[in-house]
């Protein structure tokens, strides 16, 4: 598949799954062998995306990815995104507090014959748990999109 096929696909991916909780999505674009390199070895990627979603759209019920960037290149798609929501449910052992939280991704995904089969991302966890734990901030990040 051609760099924009493989673009096009990341944003519906995030679309149906983040902004829509639509889980069924990664049964058709996640391999049963796809790698998340950020989890530990032996981590079933399609599985472990499921619960990932199911747990941010828990703690966050209007949970939406604002795609800001999406470059591709062969068969590797980076994205630049921001997540948004309210916190409403229990998140990392954190109570509902009722804030808005705002934080910065960064994914790369490759993609052979439609599949997402390796993933390498990177998120603002300790700028997100600021946000639940502390005051909230008048400003939530320190650069726009």
């Amino acid at each position: 598949m051609d760099a924009e096929t493989n673009r096009a696909l990341v944003l519906m991916v995030f679309d149906r799954a983040f902004n829509h909780g639509d889980t069924s999505v990664f049964d058709e674009h996640v391999p049963a062998s796809g790698t998340d390199h950020q989890e530990n070895p032996g981590t079933e990627m399609r599985p472990h995306l499921k619960e990932i979603v199911t747990m941010l759209r828990t703690a966050f019920p209007d949970l939406h990815f604002e795609i800001h960037d999406a470059l591709a290149e062969g068969e590797i798609v980076a994205v630049h995104s921001t997540m948004t929501g309210t916190h409403l449910g229990p998140f990392m052992g954190v109570p509902p507090t009722g804030r808005p939280i705002k934080v910065r991704h960064m994914h790369f995904l490759r993609w052979q014959n439609g599949q997402n089969t390796d993933l390498w991302h990177l998120w603002d966890v300790p700028g997100l748990m600021r946000q639940l734990n502390g005051p909230q901030p008048a400003v939530i990040s320190t650069y726009d999109a």
